[in-house]
Parts: C-alpha cells; structure tokens; sequence
C-alpha cells in the first residue's frame, strides 16, 4: 500500500512544505492512495488519473506557487463530480477544483485530489430568454456562453482578460470582474442560484432567503439547517464590523463576501459563496444572470501626459457613463515593442504617455458616439490631456483590445529585464478617487524595494494590475518579496482599498487578510468555512488559515535544475539567455492555448481538451522535468514524451503565445535526448527521413508507385511506414529538378537577378507544378531562375523525430551549396513555408554566429513575400484577375512570415482576397499520416478549416465559388485527401493568369 505523506514543514522561505496535521484545522494529511484511486476508478464516470506525469501536470497554474497533487480527476457530469467528491471525503482527501487553470494567486495549485471539470462539464443546461438568465455547469469556458447569447443581444457581465479559456466555475470561484464590470459588475452581482455540494455530501441549491424561506430549513432540521444556522450567527455578531470594515469599493475581492449575508442582501447565500476560491464547497451548476449587451459601440482611446494623471481623472470620467474605463501605461507599450506583441496595434493609439480606453454602448450608434463626444470635448479642456480618437470600426476596436488584454503576457520575460516578472501585487484596488495618489504611493514603494513594473487595469473601478520584477530566484529575492508584500498590504489599508480586485486571495494574498480585515473579520471567514467544511478538506492553506505567500514556490530556494552541462542542450536559444531551463520556464500559465477560437494555437488542445496537449501543460511538464520530482528520469521521462508526441510542431505558439514559448523546438530538443534510449516509431524512419525515401524513388518511380498505390501492396507499405491505414500515399512524379533547364543549374548568359529557387522535396517529388509555376512568375518578373548547385534538403521532417544530428548536417549541405549564390547576392525564393521556417528560424538556433546561416536566413524569401516587397520594387507586374480568393495559410507561414504577403500578391492582381483564420489543417508533414494520429489529424481538420471551406462553398464548383489558395504542401495534401480537390498555391494562381492574359494576347511583364 502506498502512502501519501507529505513532508513537514521548513521555515526557509520558498520552501515546499506541508505542515503537520495541515495548520491543525485542515486534519489529518495522510491518504492510502492506491485505495482512494481504485475506489474513484469503480465509483466515478470519469477519468482517474494518478500517476507521477498527471500529478506534475497539474502541479501549478498561473501564479507562484508549485504543489504536487495526490492525482486528478475529470468528471463526465456534475453528478460524477459529486461522486468523486463523495469518494474523497470517505477516504479523507482534500480537495480542489480547477477549471481553465488561470488562477494568480496559487488557488488551484494544492497537495489534494484536483477536480478538472473543463474537459466534459461544459454544457448550457438552460436558458431562459425572457428572464434573461443561464444555469450552466462549471466547465463551461466564458467565451461559449457569450458565443450563445451574444445574437440575443445578451451577455455574460464580466468579462476578465482570460475570458477565451477561463471557465465559468473558475469564475464563481474567483468572483471575477473584467473590463465591463463597471457596467455591469463583478460575478457576484451576476449569480442568481448555485446547485452545491459539501465535502460531507450534502447537496442543494442555494440563492436568496427570506425569512420564511430561513424559518422553513430550520423547521426541516438537519445539516443543511445546521449551517444555515451557523452562517446566520456569523452574520449576525459581524454585522456591524462587517458594514464599517469592508471598504465601499466597487472592487472588494478580498476575503469572504459575508456582506451578502446581511439583511439588506437577503441573505444571499448563493452570492456569499462566490469568491470563496473552493474552499467551502463544490459548485454544480450556477443560474446566472444575463445582461443587455448594446449593438452599437464605440471606444474613445484618451493619451495623457502621464498615468497618474490620467487616474486623478477617472471620477469624473465614469460620470459620463462608459462602459468600462482600462488604464494602460508607457512601460507597458515599451515591453509590447521589446517583444513585438501587437506593434501594429499600437498605432491605433493616440499621442500621451498614458492611456485610458473608454467604451461607450447603446442601441444606436448615434447615442453611443454621443457620449464619446462629450467625453472627448470635456478631456479636451483638461491639462492632463495630450490627444484621443473615437474609434467606430469593430474591427479596430478588437485590436484595441487585443493591446490592453495582452497585458500579463507583455510583461512577463520582457527582453532585457534582470529580474523576471511575477504575480503577488498584481491585483490591488481601491476607490477610484483615490487612484492616482494610490499610483504615486505605489511607485514610491516599488523605487524603495528596487522594483520596476508596468500597471495597467481597470481604472474605472480603482483597480491595478502589474507584474513586479520580484525574481523570486532565491532565499533572499523571497525574503524581499514577503517584506514588500506585507507593506503593500499595510498601504492598500491606508487607502480604503483591497488586496484583490478581481483574482482572490489563495496563497499569495490569504495571509495577509489580518491587515486588512482584523483578527475578528477573519476568525468570522474562519467559521464560515467551518460551517460548510468543518474536517478543512477543502482546498486546505488556501484564503483561510493560508500557507505561507513566501512557501511553495514554483522557483525560489527549493528548485535545483540540472547544470547547463548535463541539460546537454542542442539548439542554442539565444532568446532566452542561451539556456535550455530558461526556455522551457518562459510558460507562466497564462492558457491562452486553450483558446477554443480565436487563431490556431493549440490545435492538439482543440482536439482533444486535454491540458497536456495545451502548449502550457507541455511547457509544465518540461519545467517539471527539471524540477525532478515527482518526474525522476529527466531527458527519459515517457510522461514528458507523451505530453509532447501530438505537437504538430505548427509553431503557433511562437507567435501567438505571449511570452513566446517555442514548443516546436523543445519538442525537437527533447526527442533528441529521449530516443538516445528509446526505440522510434516507424513513421520516424519512413517520413521523418522522407528525404531519402524520395531521392531513392526519383530515380524508379514506377516501382515506388507500385508499391504505394497498389491494393495489397500498399496497406503492406503503410503499415511498413507507421501510416494510418485510411491514408492515401501520394504519388511519386517526375520531378522539377528533371524538369528544369536538363539537370538545374544557372542559366548560361543571363544577367538578370539571380533568384535561386528553392526545390523543397515535397513540392519537387509530389507537386512539381507548383515549382514549375513558380519558376515562370519569377521569370516573368524578371529574375534569372537556378537551382542550388545539387539537390539538397532542409531537414525540416528530421527534427520531429529527433534527428538532430542528421538535421544538421542537412543543414550543412545547404550553406555550403547556396553560399556562393548568396554571397553573390541571390536571393533564396521558396513555396514551401516549413522549410523556408528553418531557415528563418531553427537554423540561427542551431548554427548561432555562423554567418553562412546569418547570410542564408536574410537571404530567404517566401514567394508572395518577394513578389511584393523585392520584385514589385523592380517593377513586377502581375496579372489581371478577377473574383474573390480565400487564403489558407500554412501555420509556419503565419507564425513565421505573416500572411501579409500573400494578401499583398493575390489582390495586386484584382482579386478580392480573404486571409481566413482557419487554424490548422491538422497534416503537419507527416503527423497526419502517422496511424496513432490519424483521428487527431482529422478532428484539427474538421475544428475550424473544413467548416469555414464548406461554407464559403470552396468544396464545391459553380459560379460564384471562391477560389481557394493553400501555399503549405501539408495543407494542400490533407484537403486533397478530405476533397478530393488538389487546391493552387499562389505560384499557380499567378501562372495561370499570365497565361491567360498571354492567351488573351496581352504581353507579359
């Protein structure tokens, strides 16, 4: 029998410990793990997960801290939650429920039975148009419910930054607020009913009590009376204290909402329980309200001279009657250009130092642009002011926004920084006519610690987010952090405020609460929770009787990585100090990759719902890697592989993650080191040296085809190759370097520009048309077409695999074959966007200081990217075209490239061109192939690329039908496999209207 007991507690700070008995309220620590997870398996509808790679999983969220948990488990309903709950508390366990996993304040990081409802208790059970409200189970992710309401003109009230991943749950439990809770308020003021459950199994809905109501549940007696009662009492001696201490802010997240017990709330139980971080009990299900969401809005972005300033300003603002009112200052926009986060979204503001985003909403767009106008003509006459604009297109204003929600992101790993960035003060408020002295305290206190932070957040109600350079390195860098902490909260007291205005309290801000509230406030939390929880099980050291801020952190004393000499590191990251740990540490939890819509990251996430597919737990499991324990086998970790086998290696997250987490590469990493001692899969030795296999067939390609298409013979190649049966293997064609001029090669004479064309080996082997079209356009543009002197490959399909040493000598072949062209001042032109990516990216990182790879990579140009920002500078005219053409773009192409220059080449010709954000096809070289990930494959296709080509009617021939243009080869291939229809790359489109123009007798360029 194993046993979970964790260690006693150390006094260091930064330290890891579980104190005895579990600070003595919390009971008894020990659990007999192996019984408590076979009676879950056999008890629960669901998935009982509770070996060493689950446990690190979910080992930490978005804050500070790391707790190992005893295991997970994911529910398939509210009444398997319920079982599960049930389950734990006959065997003792704690528990704590998570939903997207975002949490700042270390709530849903704890050594106890983690309750992730987000993959399956996600659904809408009701919605009741006329009363306008929603109950909804606690899985479901914020932006699915708006998704639903919002054509009603309806809407979920607050709307925190997370609000494409974070789940409604996770917001009861935070009591979370957003940029709109100025109109509408903060989750408590939205929530109607909750159906709960207690850790001893009582389960009821709870809202409103009138006294009759309050007489009833007494009448029937038992437990739900019993802590009727109790809560009662509470409320009752605190009332006044209650009444005197809270402060009057819009934003009091801090603490208990007791408030909501008092006679004038009702006795709203429901509401007292938002806010309470899983620490009295589990939420079910949650009736909600619904709010008027205006059709006509408009945002007045306001500059200022600086950001206290504009504070000083913002009562009088809110008079106007804004929906919301978001601060954001100079240094944040500094870390945005330092990280290129947004850049062109920046322009959209106006002059100042300082800037306020104002939105106003009506039922008209008149009547919303009225009160921008009175706005702007009252600002106009303050000092403070230095320029705004009132922006109408939706558009525009959804760039805006990106900018202001990209704070946390922005100012985490900023560049250059000697410190690294955390949570801790990252969510103060107080009265918003006291902002701006609270900014000038604020800076006063950071210039005496040392400190530099950006602040931004919702300065229409008083609050500051920031991330302050605490380090958090080492004993001292915490010693540092704890001082700073407690003399913010002394400051924030001063000024009538809140330790949180919207994140709660959980470990950074729980212990702290006797500053701001007094001993007596906190003892009556304390009984609250004794009321709903008296064994202390839920979400134990949390808010209540917290652990230390200065223990459990994810960094501090207690993390000991591997030295850089046995990390042993491959590629070289010069973005992140030149260190593998560095690197992998970048994810701090944010869970933008849980994203459901927006963008393509994480297309595996989007397919499975599984956090160890999200490009955050995969980051998690590498810094638990290092971490060593509960993982133990370093660079031989299977939970490791396994978290990192259905990356695609898109490269999404390079772009679209905010802090640039790089998965491709630490998956490349990682497979280096892992197959030392692992056996490959098949499909590593039959695509991933594809290369090979093709140059090999060139030459009898006949026999290749045979063997790949014929029945019998090809389910026998497939299984050969690791393929997916249900797979088609393309066919092997003549390829373009037999085509092109004999054998390649410059042509004789020409004293043209020399393009040196790029034949990658999936165009030349599989679709060499689109070289061959390739090759014409540039002609026609009046470059001097080659070939690289011999056939050569990127190396691209070697890295998923681990071939790291063969991919670099791919490499290799490549400089040496192409850097006398280069040198010479050819220019590098290519279709393929995932190979001309490692030349613009993995090469650098592999071949740092080399400056045949420096050469190389200026060097390289995708073929739309050339067209239009070096060929139609030499005066490329492109053909006449006419109609509308949807672009897939490759997912290398976008994070590397951007689709700018297909946009740009496509509609020099007339065309009426769409960029779709379609995601990702789901193929990725041969990941779509591979018959473990077939049904992967096909769900990433089917998430966001086929429905958007079946409505745009792209799938079909007619009049009227859009062209649909896909550069990738990948992409080509697995909408040629889903179609039937093998779609043009731009080279083609471009071809074939120079053809037809010619057919036309207009002459060429």
């Amino acid at each position: 029998m194993s046993q979970f007991s964790p260690p006693n507690v150390s006094h260091e700070p930064g330290a890891d410990p579980v104190p005895e008995g579990r600070h003595a309220r919390g009971g008894a620590t020990e659990v007999d793990v192996d019984a408590l997870k076979r009676d879950l398996e056999a008890e629960v509808d669901g998935e009982v997960r509770f070996t060493n790679g689950d446990r690190a999983l979910y080992a930490t969220d978005a804050s500070n801290y790391r707790q190992v948990p005893i295991g997970v488990v994911v529910p398939r309903s509210v009444d398997a939650i319920a079982a599960a709950v049930t389950v734990c508390a006959r065997h003792g366990a704690p528990i704590v429920h998570r939903g997207g996993g975002t949490a700042l304040a270390g709530q849903t990081c704890n050594t106890a039975v983690v309750i992730d409802a987000s993959k399956y208790c996600n659904r809408i059970v009701d919605i009741d148009w006329d009363a306008e409200t929603a109950i909804v189970e606690p899985g479901i992710v914020l932006d699915e419910l708006q998704q639903v309401v919002n054509p009603k003109n309806l809407r979920f009230g607050p709307d925190p930054s997370t609000h494409s991943r974070c789940t409604l749950g996770g917001m009861i439990g935070n009591n979370s607020c957003g940029v709109h809770s100025l109109a509408y308020g903060r989750t408590v003021d939205n929530v109607k009913a909750l159906e709960i459950m207690t850790y001893d199994g009582l389960r009821m809905t709870v809202g409103e009590t009138s006294a009759e109501d309050y007489d009833r549940i007494q009448a029937e007696g038992g437990r739900k009376a019993e802590i009727y009662r109790q809560i009662k009492e509470i409320a009752d001696v605190n009332a006044e204290r209650i009444r005197h201490v809270y402060p009057d802010i819009p934003r009091r997240v801090s603490g208990f909402n007791l408030n909501e017990l008092l006679p004038e709330k009702n006795f709203n139980v429901a509401r007292a329980l938002v806010g309470t971080e899983s620490t009295c009990v589990t939420v079910l299900r949650a009736h909600l309200h619904l709010r008027f969401e205006p059709p006509a809005r408009v945002v007045l972005a306001a500059g200022f001279k600086d950001i206290c300033q504009a504070a000083d300003l913002v009562p009088e603002i809110i008079r106007f009657g804004p929906l919301g009112c978001e601060g954001i200052d100079q240094r944040l926009t500094e870390f945005m250009r330092l990280k290129c986060l947004h850049v062109e979204d920046l322009q959209l503001l106006p002059d100042g130092c300082a800037w306020l985003l104002i939105p106003f909403g009506a039922q008209e767009m008149d009547e919303a642009r009225s009160g921008a106008d009175k706005l702007f003509a009252w600002l106009k006459e303050q000092d403070a002011f230095t320029d705004g604009r009132i922006i109408e297109d939706p558009g525009e204003q959804k760039r805006l926004w990106k900018v202001r929600e990209a704070g946390l992101g922005a100012t985490a790993f900023v560049p250059g920084a000697a410190r690294d960035t955390w949570p801790g003060w990252e969510d103060s408020a107080v009265p918003p006519e006291d902002l701006g002295d609270y900014l000038r305290d604020l800076f006063k206190l950071f210039d005496k610690y040392g400190y530099y932070a950006s602040v931004y957040g919702h300065f229409g109600e008083g609050l500051i987010h920031t991330r302050i350079d605490f380090g958090l390195q080492n004993a001292e860098d915490a010693a540092k952090f704890r001082r700073f902490m407690e003399d913010a909260a002394h400051m924030i007291v001063g000024h009538n405020g809140s330790l949180s205005g919207e994140h709660g309290d959980g470990q950074a801000r729980g212990e702290l609460l006797p500053i701001m509230y007094g001993d007596d406030l906190v003892n009556a939390f304390r009984a609250f929770k004794h009321a709903w929880d008296p064994q202390g099980k839920m979400n134990p050291g949390k808010v209540v009787d917290a652990r230390p801020l200065d223990m459990d952190l994810r960094l501090g004393p207690r993390f000991h990585p591997p030295p850089p000499e046995k990390i042993d590191a491959q590629f070289s990251y010069p973005d992140s100090d030149h260190s593998f740990m560095r690197a992998a540490m970048r994810c701090v939890g944010v869970g933008k990759c849980r994203n459901l819509r927006e963008g393509t990251m994480c297309p595996s996430y989007r397919a499975t719902r599984e956090e160890k597919h999200s490009t955050r737990g995969r980051a998690h499991m590498l810094q638990e890697m290092l971490q060593g324990d509960p993982l133990t086998h370093g660079w031989q970790e299977e939970a490791v592989w396994d978290s990192l086998d259905l990356c695609l290696a898109c490269k999404a997250c390079k772009s679209e993650c905010p802090v640039d987490v790089d998965m491709a590469t630490y998956k490349a990493e990682f497979a280096y080191h892992y197959f030392k001692k692992n056996r490959r899969p098949r499909a590593a030795w039959s695509m991933g040296r594809i290369q090979e296999w093709a140059k090999l067939a060139a030459s009898v390609p006949w026999l290749a085809n045979a063997l790949s298409q014929t029945p019998g013979l090809r389910s026998v190649a497939k299984w050969v190759g690791g393929v997916h049966q249900a797979r088609a293997l393309p066919r092997f064609q003549k390829t373009f370097r037999a085509r092109f001029n004999g054998a390649g090669g410059r042509p004789s004479g020409s004293t043209r520009q020399r393009v040196v064309l790029f034949a990658d080996t999936f165009n030349d082997h599989f679709t060499p048309e689109a070289l061959v079209a390739a090759a014409e356009v540039l002609e026609d543009a009046g470059f001097a077409v080659e070939l690289p002197k011999r056939k050569v490959c990127c190396g691209r399909p070697l890295y998923d695999f681990g071939f790291l040493d063969q991919a670099r000598k791919a490499l290799e072949d490549v400089m040496d074959t192409v850097d006398e062209a280069v040198r010479d001042g050819a220019y590098v032109v290519g279709l393929e966007p995932a190979c001309l990516a490692t030349f613009k990216d993995e090469l650098g990182n592999l071949f740092e200081g080399d400056p045949r790879a420096e050469r190389l990579a200026k060097a390289t140009w995708l073929l739309p990217d050339f067209l239009t920002q070096v060929a139609e500078a030499d005066g490329w005219n492109p053909p006449r075209l006419s109609g509308k053409a949807l672009v897939h773009p490759h997912c290398n192409h976008r994070a590397i490239f951007g689709t700018g220059g297909e946009k740009q080449a496509l509609s020099a010709t007339g065309l009426e061109v769409e960029v779709l954000d379609s995601g990702c096809c789901g193929m990725a070289g041969s990941f779509g192939f591979e018959h473990d990930k077939y049904d992967v494959s096909q769900a990433i296709l089917n998430d966001k690329l086929m429905p958007m080509i079946r409505e745009a009617g792209a799938d079909r021939d007619g009049d009227g039908a859009p062209r649909l243009v896909v550069d990738g080869y990948s992409c080509r291939e697995q909408l040629r496999q889903a179609t039937g229809r093998l779609y043009p790359t731009v080279a083609e489109v471009l071809r074939d209207g120079l053809r037809e123009g010619r057919s036309n007798g207009n002459p060429s360029s």
